[in-house]
């Protein structure tokens, strides 16, 4: 299989589940601005939405969007338990997660981003950013991870969005929990993988 990816972007949740699960596949590189793959390709014709990540599967079929893409990549690692079973009530804790993630934190970088906000609107999505880091703080208190000891999906893509609250220069470094979890992913070694093959 083929993740498509842009170095620093939503992909990185993917890619660090991919390794974490030791499942094999092939990275590929995308200009988001050209719309080109490292290779060339025209993006657009693998992925009409022209966003990443993409999964394109050994089937032929792709996948898009993220929070699919790592729920079906822990699905093809049963054993590695990146997901509750359907039957535990910590799989919907985790569906919760993903949905907090995707929405109050991934889409709020959205007017960061966005060299078209003006600053007071920027300035106020960063405070609701604090304050939503805040609160996935207060609910890693005793944690090492969002659904106890055991690591989910879910981690995986919290830290990836953690990694965007830092380029950014969000006030996240007195959030102490958080800051414990930061340590506890960076210390994975697919977070390390992926980290590095994401920089050269």
């Amino acid at each position: 299989m083929k993740l498509y990816y842009k170095s620093g972007a939503c992909s990185l949740s993917p890619h660090m589940v991919l390794c974490e699960a030791s499942i094999h596949f092939e990275l590929v590189r995308v200009d988001l601005a050209t719309k080109k793959t490292e290779h060339g390709e025209d993006y657009l014709k693998i992925n009409p939405k022209g966003q990443v990540p993409a999964l394109l599967l050994d089937t032929g079929d792709l996948l898009t969007e993220g929070v699919a893409i790592i729920q079906y990549i822990a699905s093809r690692a049963p054993g590695k338990g990146l997901m509750p079973p359907q039957t535990d009530f910590s799989y919907f804790k985790a569906i919760e997660w993903l949905n907090y993630i995707a929405t109050e934190l991934h889409k709020g970088f959205g007017p960061l981003f966005n060299p078209n906000f003006p600053d007071n609107l920027k300035q106020a999505a960063r405070q609701q950013l604090e304050k939503n880091f805040a609160y996935v703080d207060s609910q890693l208190d005793h944690k090492d991870f969002l659904l106890g000891e055991h690591l989910n999906v879910a981690d995986f893509y919290l830290y990836t969005i953690i990694t965007w609250a830092k380029a950014m220069t969000l006030d996240i470094a007195s959030l102490n929990n958080l800051v414990r979890f930061i340590k506890n992913m960076e210390e994975r070694p697919s977070v390390k993988t992926a980290l590095a093959e994401e920089k050269k």
